[in-house]
C-alpha cells in the first residue's frame, strides 16, 4: 500500500508557510494558561480516559449531550476508530475523488476495498454511480467542506451519499471557515436514520495543529460502538486541558477566522491576475490552477523563494481520466500573502528550454 504523506514541515525559520492549512494566527491565551497550569499540576497520573469536563464544553457548543462526544487524538484517529468501528476486512468504503486520499490509506490498513466517487469539473458527483456506491459501500466518508477544492456539499446532496447498509461520516476540518456550515442539527435529521457522524479538529481554526485533538459528534449508540475500540487513554492531559480552552474561547476563534476570510477573498481576487483560476472555496485555502505554466514549475520556483504552498496530483480524476493536479495554497496572514503575491509573478513567468 501507498502511505500517506504529509506536507513539508521545515524545521528552520525563514519560510512563508502556506502548505499545510495550519491557521497562521495563535491559539487563544486561554489555552496557553491551560497548558501553562497542567504542565504545573498532576502530569505524573493518567488522564481522565473519557474527557469528562471536554466532553461536557463541546456538547454544549453544539447542543447535544455528553455522550454524543467523543474525544480523540486528532481527528484521524476518529476516523481511524470509525474504520474499526463499522468495517470488516473485505467491505467497502467510499468517498469522493478528488479529496483527501488518506481514507485509502486508512482502509488498506483493515484490508477494506476503496471506491472513489470521481468529482466531475464542476465538483459535483454522478448521482447514478453514487446511487451503486450507496448500495455497496459500509462507510462513505466526505470531507464537508472538501479538501483539496474547498467544495461545500448541500444536505440534499450529502443525503445522496448515505449508505443503505452503513455510515456517513462528514469531515468538518474546514467547517468553522464555511458560510454555510452543517451543525449538529444534521444529527437530529431524520433523514439521515441516525447514521450520521461528524469529526472535527483542532489543527484548522483553533490554531492547535500542534497538539493533535479532535472529537466525533454522533448518536449515542454509535459512539458507545466506537469506545470500545479507541486505546485506553488515547488522549493527553495536556491537549485536553488545551482543547478545552480554545473552546470555550469562541470570540477569539471567530475573530482570527475573518480575519483569514477576509485574506481569502483578497487572495482569490488577486490571483486570476497573475493567470490563474480560483475554484470558489469555503475553507482557510484555495484551489488553484494555471493554464499556461506547469504546476510542479510554480510550486518549485516559489520554494526557490522560499515560499511553501501544497502541489497536488490525483491519478485518474481528471475528466479525460487522466491525472489532475494543481496548487492549494493556505490562506495566511497579510504579510504572508503580500510576499507570495511579491514573488509570484517570477514563478509564473514562462521560460524557454
Amino acid at each position: 500500500m501507498a502511505g500517506y504523506v504529509p506536507g513539508e514541515q521545515p524545521q528552520e525559520t525563514g519560510w512563508v508557510k502556506l502548505n499545510t492549512n495550519e491557521n497562521p494566527y495563535p491559539p487563544s491565551p486561554r489555552v496557553v494558561s491551560a497548558i501553562r497550569q497542567m504542565a504545573e499540576g498532576r502530569l505524573n497520573v493518567y488522564p481522565d480516559p473519557d474527557a469528562t469536563g471536554f466532553r461536557r464544553v463541546a456538547a454544549a457548543l453544539h447542543g447535544v449531550e455528553p455522550d454524543w462526544i467523543l474525544p480523540a487524538n486528532g481527528s484521524d484517529e476518529n476516523l481511524t476508530i470509525i474504520m474499526r468501528s463499522f468495517c470488516d476486512a473485505g467491505q467497502q468504503i467510499g468517498y469522493p475523488y478528488p479529496s483527501y486520499v488518506l481514507y485509502e490509506s486508512l482502509a488498506r490498513i483493515q484490508d477494506v476495498g476503496v471506491h472513489r466517487l470521481l468529482l466531475r469539473p464542476d465538483w459535483t458527483w454522478d448521482q447514478s454511480r453514487a446511487a451503486e456506491l450507496r448500495r455497496s459501500v459500509r462507510i462513505f466518508f466526505v470531507p464537508n467542506p472538501n479538501s483539496p477544492t474547498g467544495t461545500s456539499w448541500s444536505t440534499d446532496q450529502l443525503l445522496e451519499l448515505l449508505p443503505d447498509d452503513g455510515v456517513l461520516v462528514l469531515d468538518q476540518a474546514y467547517a468553522d471557515f464555511s458560510e454555510q456550515s452543517q451543525g449538529a442539527e444534521l444529527l437530529r435529521d431524520a433523514r439521515f436514520a441516525g447514521r450520521l457522524l461528524m469529526t472535527r479538529t483542532f489543527s484548522k481554526s483553533y490554531s492547535l495543529a500542534g497538539i493533535r485533538f479532535g472529537y466525533c459528534i454522533a448518536h449515542p449508540d454509535l459512539i458507545s460502538g466506537m469506545r470500545k475500540v479507541k486505546d485506553s487513554y488515547n488522549c493527553d492531559a495536556v491537549s485536553i486541558a488545551a482543547a478545552t480552552a480554545a473552546l470555550e474561547d469562541q470570540q477569539w476563534m471567530l475573530a482570527n477566522r475573518d480575519r483569514i476570510l477576509a485574506t481569502r477573498l483578497r487572495l482569490a481576487t488577486a490571483l486570476p491576475r497573475h493567470g490563474f483560476v480560483v475554484h470558489p472555496s469555503q475553507a482557510n485555502f484555495l484551489w488553484t490552477t494555471h493554464a499556461s505554466v506547469s504546476h510542479r514549475s510554480i510550486y518549485e520556483r516559489l520554494k526557490q523563494q522560499r515560499v511553501l504552498v501544497r502541489y497536488m496530483k490525483f491519478p485518474g480524476a481528471a475528466a479525460d481520466g487522466g491525472e489532475l493536479d494543481g496548487l492549494r495554497i493556505t490562506i495566511g496572514t497579510e504579510p504572508e500573502i503580500e510576499r507570495l503575491l511579491e514573488v509570484l509573478p517570477q514563478a509564473v513567468e514562462p521560460r524557454s528550454g
